[in-house]
């Protein structure tokens, strides 16, 4: 779960490609429109700083965005399109009592919707596919996890049971049909064991279970091959802080693999979006030692830098990462 914390994948810029790169999408699409604050097609860079509650953001047509919104101590971040403009908006689920606050970039109005209990997990997504995101959370009790979903649509809701208490939430847009799919990564015994992904397809209510990386693996969902479907995904933590990250993606469209090396497990945190607008996922890491945004493009293959942010700030995107 992401708060206002530095939890998760920390990741100097080492990149090594192994396997073959196979570079519009629903999946993707979506995922960039929960950070693309300025309604270009391609995902910004924002950052949350705790000591002011604002989300600063640099956009990728140029200039910059800031707003206060939010508490570091009791809130999670939670950005999406939540009013369906097509652009980002500020938004945060506050654990102490349990609502949704948003500010909707359409209008510059404020919604709050008062949804869950303090101890639940936020998943906000678009799971009813009609272009706007869910208030949505996720209530681990009595061994399972169900997912408590309002619609944007009518604003009525629905329960989903799916996953143990255990497992980590790892919601995407799987099976390419507009709608995000209810998933988890299932851990194994020990931190270097096999884990497991389960996925109720909302295409037609089968699942679908892959085994894809280790225990102790970052879950870094995304459409890196732009084929419309979120890929498994998921970035591996070397043994001492200087170490690379590894990034594993299982290709949906051919069901090979593409691995990278990008990153340092010490310094770096996860934060995976389309910043080119090409429709596929780029892989991405913010620096917190220089304030810097390193993102391998994948419509061109090329490394890009934006120094955005300072050290205790934490990067958005990270929502997305568990």
């Amino acid at each position: 779960m992401n708060r206002f914390i530095k939890i998760g994948g920390r990741f100097a810029a080492v990149f090594v490609v192994i396997g073959s790169l196979v570079f519009a999408s629903f999946g993707q699409l979506k995922l960039r429109q929960a950070l693309d604050f300025d309604g270009d097609g391609r995902a910004d860079y924002p950052i949350f700083r705790s000591t002011n509650s604002i989300w600063y953001v640099a956009n990728s047509s140029g200039g910059f965005t800031y707003q206060g919104w939010g508490s570091p101590n009791e809130d999670y971040l939670t950005p999406g399109d939540y009013d369906g403009d097509g652009k980002a908006d500020f938004a945060i689920w506050r654990s102490t009592t349990a609502a949704f606050w948003i500010l909707n970039s359409s209008n510059n109005t404020v919604t709050v919707l008062n949804w869950g209990s303090p101890n639940d997990e936020p998943v906000a997504r678009d799971y009813d596919g009609d272009g706007k995101t869910d208030a949505a959370i996720a209530r681990r009790s009595n061994g399972i996890i169900v997912w408590y979903i309002l619609r944007s649509t009518d604003f009525s809701y629905y329960t989903v049971s799916w996953g143990a208490s255990t497992d980590f939430v790892a919601p995407g847009d799987y099976d390419g049909d507009g709608r995000f799919d209810y998933a988890i990564q299932r851990p194994g015994a020990t931190p270097t064991s096999p884990a497991v992904f389960w996925v109720l397809r909302s295409s037609d209510l089968g699942y679908t279970v892959v085994q894809w990386g280790l225990t102790n693996d970052i879950i870094v969902p995304g459409d890196y091959d732009g084929d419309g479907k979120t890929d498994f995904a998921v970035v591996r933590e070397g043994a001492t802080p200087t170490d690379p990250l590894l990034w594993l993606v299982l290709r949906s469209t051919d069901q090979g693999f593409t691995g990278g090396f990008f990153g340092t497990t010490g310094t770096d945190f996860t934060v995976q979006n389309d910043y080119d607008g090409d429709g596929k996922c780029d892989l991405a890491i913010w620096r917190e030692t220089t304030g810097q945004f390193w993102v391998f493009r994948s419509s061109d293959g090329a490394g890009g830098v934006v120094t955005w942010g300072t050290q205790g700030d934490f990067p958005v995107a990270s929502y997305d990462q568990h």
